[in-house]
């Protein structure tokens, strides 16, 4: 078999094929087996039917059809490695030439991983923000733990900003009832500015027994998006008690015996969250900076087929969420365009980015280890909520393990990059990213998430 390729552009190739005719007689072998299992012939057996007799009553044709059909794969396989082509894309495959003991001619045409030049990588510059707590921050964790146990008292006042109402809402439109959007019995914490635009500002000022209707839009269901009106009703105003900030409280609340304990225990927890932060952000922007030193070829096809995976799954979340495109725009402050600018920009940054650590990757011999692969498994496992040993499952049933695989090498690549560049962050001191993991997050993460539960 003779191969070539011609580069039809920086991430498309042709390849073009030459088989013997004798190399094909494997598959034309292969052909009359297959084809003599499908017919039945008056004085032989199924499967034993002679290769003359299938030529006179399937017709020579059909065989060497059946065959080309069976050789080509493994002959397009053959091709990719003879000439070194990482294909991304399903090839479009031409026969040009063929017939009954004539060499068999193809072409294929395919999107191919770009040849990257890398830049100078190591001891990029990139500045972040500084990883500060502030009492400020300390308070605004301690007051939250003390909500969390605090109590709520009924009064007989009219509601304000951090009171909490159980409310009825009904919502209409012309003057019809929306089925879909009434609600009683709820309870509401008021300023907090999660329910429909208007009815923080309403609930403010009124008593149990009181009823008032504003001019709102709905945010999901069918009618997402227009303007309805919505009658309130307040039922009860409860007011919340907060326990006296002491050591006896601590006690309740956390493993500590003092207030100040407390304190500097949740400092520490806040200052971890802030480092992560910090290295997260210091990740990105090392990468941000290799990519803006570098052209990556991209092929059309692979971006629009990310794109649209992108935009399916972005439905999906939305549909599940009860909201529809426009509702999700208009709570976002954005237009169409904007997002649709965006997605391409992030679709095109990420396949960049793919592109160019597995250069890095295969420039720098990485691989993956089987202890490497198995904790990264875990991570993924813990993100999805599920057991590792039915996220492996999952992943060797739908053939996930190379993509997990590919994600490790990525990662450890990030991290040659990462670990190599000169960061400080806005008070131009130096910060410290040897804690990077194989799949490039931070070993801290776990800890710092910690800052999102109470002691």
């Amino acid at each position: 078999m003779k191969s070539a390729t011609e580069t039809l552009n920086p991430t498309r190739v042709k390849l073009t094929v030459e088989v013997p005719f004798e190399e094909l007689k494997p598959s034309l072998d292969a052909a009359y087996k297959k084809i003599a299992q499908q017919i039945t012939i008056p004085g032989f057996r199924r499967g034993r039917v002679p290769a003359a007799i299938v030529d006179q009553r399937i017709g020579r044709g059909a065989v060497l059809e059946e065959a080309v059909n069976e050789a080509l794969p493994t002959l397009y396989m053959q091709a990719l490695r003879e000439n070194d082509v990482k294909p991304l894309s399903s090839p479009q495959i031409d026969v040009t030439q063929f017939g009954d003991g004539e060499s068999l001619e193809f072409t294929a045409e395919l999107d191919v991983v770009p040849e990257i030049t890398l830049p100078v990588y190591e001891g990029l510059e990139v500045s972040v923000e500084d990883a500060v707590v502030t009492d400020e921050d300390v308070e605004e964790q301690v007051q939250a733990l003390r909500e969390r146990f605090g109590t709520l008292q009924e009064v007989d006042r009219a509601a304000a900003n951090g009171d909490f109402v159980t409310i009825d809402l009904s919502a209409a439109q012309n003057g019809e009832p929306v089925e879909s959007a009434q609600a009683t019995g709820v309870s509401y914490q008021v300023g907090n500015d999660t329910m429909l635009d208007g009815l923080d500002e309403a609930l403010v000022g009124m008593a149990a027994g009181d009823v008032q209707t504003f001019a709102t839009a709905l945010l999901a269901g069918d009618l997402a998006g227009q303007p309805v009106d919505v009658e309130v009703s307040v039922s009860a105003v409860q007011e919340q008690e907060l326990p006296a900030l002491d050591d006896d409280f601590a006690q309740l609340a956390s493993e500590f015996d003092t207030v100040t304990e407390l304190r500097d225990d949740l400092r520490e927890r806040l200052a971890r969250a802030r480092r992560m932060e910090q290295a997260t952000a210091a990740r990105d922007a090392v990468l941000e900076r290799l990519l803006s030193l570098v052209e990556v070829p991209l092929p059309e096809q692979v971006v629009a087929d990310e794109l649209a995976a992108r935009r399916k799954q972005i439905d999906e979340q939305l549909t599940y969420s009860g909201m529809t495109m426009s509702t999700y725009l208009a709570t976002e402050g954005r237009t169409e365009e904007e997002f649709e600018d965006d997605l391409q920009k992030r679709v095109r940054d990420s396949l960049a980015s793919q592109f160019l650590l597995d250069e890095v990757a295969r420039t720098q011999q990485l691989g993956v280890d089987e202890s490497e692969l198995t904790q990264h498994i875990v991570r993924r496992a813990q993100q999805a909520r599920v057991s590792p040993d039915d996220y492996a499952k999952h992943a060797m049933e739908h053939n996930h393990i190379p993509s997990l695989v590919s994600e490790v090498v990525r990662g450890k690549a990030l991290a040659v990059i990462v670990e190599s560049a000169a960061v400080t962050d806005a008070s131009g001191n130096p910060v410290e990213l040897k804690r990077l993991q194989p799949d490039g997050t931070y070993a801290d993460e776990e800890a710092a998430a910690e800052v999102e539960e109470s002691p």
